[in-house]
């Protein structure tokens, strides 16, 4: 199978890193070139240690979830001979605790919109197209995470 590989860097910027006192600013760097800054989330660390113009992990995580369903959604219509002309998605994660107490991103939503070139399915073949691409998409295969699509329910 294949891998997967991600570069995270992080540098000390000097401040008082044993108080807590340190830029969660970072990189992440991927094969194709890409460097995309990264944070921790303000709503974990306050500004300025959280940087509030890069992405933060719950937010990769809420966007890795919506874009493999959005590309498994898009492979499936058109294996069945659908054409898409644009797909759009306001994903949502909801932290909660765990039973530890530990904070997680228990829920995802994910809120498709299609817009089809020509003929679109029926309300009832896209729900079973969503919930097709919910059952073959790799990241929602591999996290506990409740993954739901707005509309379409029964998806866990």
């Amino acid at each position: 199978m294949a891998e997967h590989r991600a570069r995270i860097s992080w540098k000390s910027d000097g401040s008082d890193f044993k108080k807590g006192r340190y830029s969660r600013a970072h990189t992440w760097s991927f094969d194709g070139g890409v460097t995309v800054p990264a944070s921790s989330s303000p709503s974990v660390v306050p500004v300025p240690l959280s940087k509030v113009d890069a992405v933060d992990p719950e937010e990769a995580f809420v966007a890795s979830i919506a874009s493999c369903h959005m590309l498994t959604f898009l492979f499936l219509a058109s294996r069945e001979g659908l054409e898409i002309a644009s797909y759009e998605d306001e994903a949502v994660g909801r932290m909660s605790k765990n039973e530890r107490g530990v904070p997680w991103v228990s829920s995802v939503t994910l809120n498709p919109r299609v817009e089809y070139r020509g003929s679109a399915p029926t309300p009832e073949k896209e729900a079973e197209l969503h919930k097709r691409a919910h059952e073959q998409c790799y990241i929602s295969n591999s996290v506990l995470t409740q993954v739901e699509v707005a509309g379409v329910g029964g998806l866990h």
